[in-house]
């Protein structure tokens, strides 16, 4: 890959917002290609999951009979994937000899959602201790998070949850690895920290009696962004990753159409775009508000909790995770269900 064409890469949108480690992941599964002139690269219809980034030369984006749309290398409409719907919307044909690079689009998003999840901490729960034995049941059943989730679900999460011990000093999770289970500490005191480049160990929050953690990774199908180690000895409650999504993820999310979205707007709802900046310029619902995945915690005390809001991005992956979270936090949210690629031009 030459000096030039690696410059370009490191511009495109979004990958460009990728921290280095997944942006060589991305780019270790990219395939960069050399085609002619006259090269179908898809046509009107397709649903391939990718996508495709010009590098250099031009491509012709055709639909029915419309004007056709000339993209060239360098532009910065270039810097995004091109007619990136599914299913396609366009047929890309290359005007003259160029080079193109195709991308796993659900590799992509779930390193995006990873990435801006990162950092997002579950709120803490502030009611007085008790000291009972059924306390840290009683904190959890006061939070927001608790208020849309049906009592039978609440009923089979408690019957499901596990009850492990831990030690002082004992890595309950690892930062980098799969995510498995959902925790709240039963008895006992976490800390959660970052492993730094040089393996030093930099704390950013206690966790006590009655919290949760644990809900980042399963919300963004990623791997772990931090590690939680025991500070005391203690009890935790784990709940699995199915149990998870089940009993509290799914119920927490209300998905809508375009149509139902749209209906929903016209009295009052709020169009929020999950998506980076560059995204939302790029292609953002008009009218729509921009509140980046990983801005939404430090965002949210700014939003009308009057209102409902509808988020979306591409897929409707970063939506999700978004709105699991503002729903946690006692916001009226929704997901728009297949993201933009499955909304009409």
């Amino acid at each position: 890959m030459t000096e030039q064409i690696d410059k370009i890469i490191k511009a495109l949108v979004p990958a460009n917002a990728l921290n280095s480690e997944n942006f060589q992941e991305l780019m270790s599964k990219a395939q960069v290609e050399s085609v002619p002139a006259g090269k179908l690269l898809f046509k009107q219809g397709d649903t391939d999951k990718k996508y495709v980034y010009l590098i250099e030369g031009e491509v012709v984006l055709a639909s029915g009979t419309a004007q056709p749309l000339l993209i060239k290398a360098g532009t910065p409409a270039a810097k995004h994937p091109l007619a990136n719907q599914q299913p396609r919307k366009h047929t890309a044909t290359t005007k003259v000899p160029s080079k193109i690079m195709r991308v796993d689009g659900d590799l992509l998003d779930i390193l995006l959602t990873w990435d801006q999840m990162s950092g997002i901490e579950v709120d803490e729960i502030q009611v007085e201790d008790s000291g009972a034995e059924d306390d840290w049941m009683t904190r959890i059943l006061q939070s927001k998070a608790f208020l849309q989730v049906p009592p039978a679900n609440i009923q089979a999460m408690f019957m499901r949850m596990q009850e492990v011990s831990a030690k002082a000093g004992e890595f309950i999770i690892k930062q980098g690895e799969e995510g498995d289970y959902y925790y709240i500490i039963k008895h006992g005191r976490c800390k959660v920290t970052r492993t730094s480049k040089t393996n030093a160990q930099l704390t950013l929050a206690t966790k006590k009696e009655g919290d949760a953690f644990g809900e980042e990774a399963l919300l963004s199908d990623a791997k772990r962004n931090a590690n939680i180690i025991m500070e005391t000895d203690g009890t935790l409650m784990r709940l699995s990753k199915a149990d998870f999504i089940s009993l509290l993820k799914e119920p927490m999310l209300s998905w809508v159409t375009d149509a139902q979205a749209e209906e929903m707007v016209k009295q009052g709802a709020v169009w929020v775009d999950v998506r980076l900046e560059s995204e939302h310029k790029n292609s953002g619902i008009p009218g729509s508000i921009n509140l980046p995945l990983f801005l939404l915690r430090m965002k949210v005390e700014k939003l009308d909790p009057t209102k409902k809001y509808i988020l979306y991005c591409d897929t409707g992956r970063r939506s999700s995770a978004g709105a699991f979270l503002l729903s946690e936090r006692g916001l009226t949210a929704y997901c728009l269900k297949g993201g933009l690629q499955a909304r009409g031009a």
